[in-house]
């Protein structure tokens, strides 16, 4: 036997250190070639290690929330055969990883979504996984998953390296029936309990972010109430013509072009600036930052050159990056580089809400659900279809009246959607 080394990779762009996340195996583990085992956090990006080998973990080299360097020891993993370490080394002392803290997930969605299934209340024979530990399971297993209301860390997994398949999660449901009956605990019972949760990973860059950008901004927000009637009938319109060739248009794609209109007037908005040294730099180009809710976290993968991007092509495009985001497979450059965010609450996005700047960025807007309510239009009481946009913007570099104005524009694009295409 032998004992292989893996150190923390270069993963490029300078990067000297990177924080270590989210242990996915534990001392005593065997673990196959490609299997995930930790996850680091770039300045811009959550970045999975894989295997390189078979064998069993003996070692590891640091604990969640550890700023590790480039070239230190991660994990060391007993092999059949040499390995690369020489007899007479020694293997890094085992370091058992405390248990991380468990996922703070932010609301933000990109599109409404249905309301979950209530939580399976069977309970079938739970497996002993950490509280950070991420199960293997493909994209389509984990939604199955979401849709039942089964936590996928409680399943048994039958597939290779103990990967969870469909099948393990029926039997999961159909080995707890006999627990579904087991008595709640008293509605008014006292507890006592209390967790403390480590702020590191992803969270802790959210965190550093948020605090970045409320401390180094001049924040203010706008609010104003758009009638979306006339797009949402332009939009079913349109899915039902062309739905079944060309995909089916949420309102994004349609928020998308109306920002990449009213900006070409606005260019002081569609900007970046660098306030250390004290440049702002106006973009030609509109890269849409589409805020998107993660399982590690908010994320704001970017739509390139959205003013070049028809309705079906952003829309496309936001599906792609919705879906590469959500999986923890979104790479660094599809994760940076936008000039502003769209960021939206869906159903959950209430009548109001104040939304933090991107940095560098100047204005982020914010979406707020769609009611029906009266409206009074030529002196009759009328239902429409009304959304507020909340948005913010940096007033070291965007007036009041500009913001306004700009809000107003993107509100007269969307009340009169056929605008949204006139040249």
């Amino acid at each position: 036997m032998g004992t292989h080394v893996i150190k923390m990779p270069d993963i490029g762009e300078g990067i000297a250190e990177v924080e270590l996340s989210v242990w996915h195996v534990k001392v005593g583990d065997m673990v196959v070639e490609d299997q995930v085992l930790a996850d680091v956090m770039t300045d811009k990006a959550m970045v999975d290690i894989p295997s390189p080998v078979h064998g069993k973990v003996i070692a590891l080299g640091g604990q969640p929330g550890e700023v590790m360097a480039v070239g230190s020891v991660l994990i060391s993993i007993e092999v059949e055969g040499a390995g690369n370490v020489k007899e007479s080394a020694q293997p890094a002392p085992v370091k058992e990883a405390p248990v991380a803290a468990p996922k703070v997930d932010a609301v933000v969605e990109s599109k409404p979504v249905a309301a979950p299934r209530p939580a399976a209340v069977c309970q079938g024979p739970m497996v002993a996984r950490e509280a950070d530990e991420r199960p293997l399971a493909s994209p389509a297993v984990r939604k199955h998953a979401l849709d039942l209301g089964i936590q996928l860390r409680l399943v048994r997994g039958s597939g290779p390296a103990g990967r969870i398949l469909h099948d393990d999660l029926e039997a999961y449901l159909a080995q707890g029936q006999s627990n579904a009956s087991a008595p709640a605990p008293a509605a008014y019972a006292q507890r006592t309990d209390e967790q403390q949760i480590p702020v590191i990973g992803m969270r802790r860059k959210i965190a550093q972010r948020m605090q970045d950008a409320t401390q180094r901004a001049a924040h203010f927000s706008y609010v104003e109430e758009i009638d979306v009637t006339a797009v949402e009938e332009l939009r079913a319109h349109l899915n039902e013509k062309h739905g079944a060739s060309r995909g089916k248009l949420t309102l994004l794609p349609f928020l998308v072009r109306a920002l990449v209109v009213a900006l070409r007037d606005f260019p002081q908005i569609n900007a970046r600036y660098d306030d250390e040294a004290q440049v702002i730099t106006r973009l030609g180009a509109v890269h849409v930052g589409i805020a998107t809710q993660a399982d590690i976290g908010l994320m704001v993968p970017v739509v390139r050159h959205a003013e070049a991007r028809s309705l079906w092509d952003s829309a496309q495009e936001i599906s792609r990056l919705a879906t590469a985001a959500r999986n923890g497979k979104a790479s660094r450059d599809e994760l940076s580089g936008s000039s502003i965010t769209l960021t939206s609450l869906g159903a959950l996005g209430g009548i109001v809400s104040t939304p933090v700047l991107n940095l560098p960025e100047v204005a982020i807007v914010g979406v707020n659900k769609i009611v029906e309510r009266p409206m009074v239009i030529k002196g009759q009481i009328v239902i429409r279809k009304m959304m507020n946009l909340s948005s913010s913007f940096d007033h070291r570099v965007v007036d009041g009246m500009d913001a306004a104005q700009f809000i107003q524009a993107v509100r007269g694009l969307l009340e009169q959607p056929a605008t949204l295409f006139v040249e």
